[in-house]
């Protein structure tokens, strides 16, 4: 039962040094796709930007405000997508959403989730769920959109 807790207690503070210290929340210059999203029922605000090169991510930008999950979620987020494929990415937020729903991952899995497996115990909390997934379903929607949303930024 002590090591348990012990897990929880690192997965916390991977959440509040993210909440605190936000990774990759500079705007980006002439990002080639960008997306906003918000939750109604909360508050919680983000804003997603993504610069490529030889279609990886090479500038990752995560910015807005919320709670401590949604906000853990985005810097993980940011991390985890910087020198990724958009497929990689699309993949880490298939990983996310099995994660959440309480699907079993493998080893494999887990290791290509890196500290975002801190966020596994947020689906203890259902309503907790929705602040987790915040940036991620932003992003799947912006690489869904991908060509239209690129061409849209380069129209600015």
């Amino acid at each position: 039962m002590r090591a348990l807790s012990e897990l929880d207690e690192l997965y916390e503070e991977i959440i509040l040094d993210h909440y605190r210290n936000p990774r990759n929340n500079r705007e980006l210059d002439a990002p080639d796709l960008e997306i906003e999203a918000d939750n109604p029922f909360c508050g919680d605000e983000i804003k997603i930007q993504l610069k490529f090169e030889d279609d990886r991510a090479a500038g990752v930008s995560v910015a807005g405000r919320g709670c401590a999950i949604s906000q853990s979620s985005a810097s993980l987020l940011a991390e985890l997508s910087q020198g990724r494929t958009r497929e990689e990415m699309k993949n880490s937020v298939t990983l996310v959403r099995r994660m959440m729903r309480g699907e079993e991952l493998s080893d494999s899995e887990l290791d290509d989730l890196g500290d975002l497996e801190a966020l596994r115990g947020v689906r203890k909390y259902p309503v907790r769920i929705k602040c987790a997934l915040l940036s991620w379903v932003a992003l799947e929607d912006m690489l869904d959109d991908y060509p239209a949303a690129r061409q849209q930024v380069s129209e600015r």
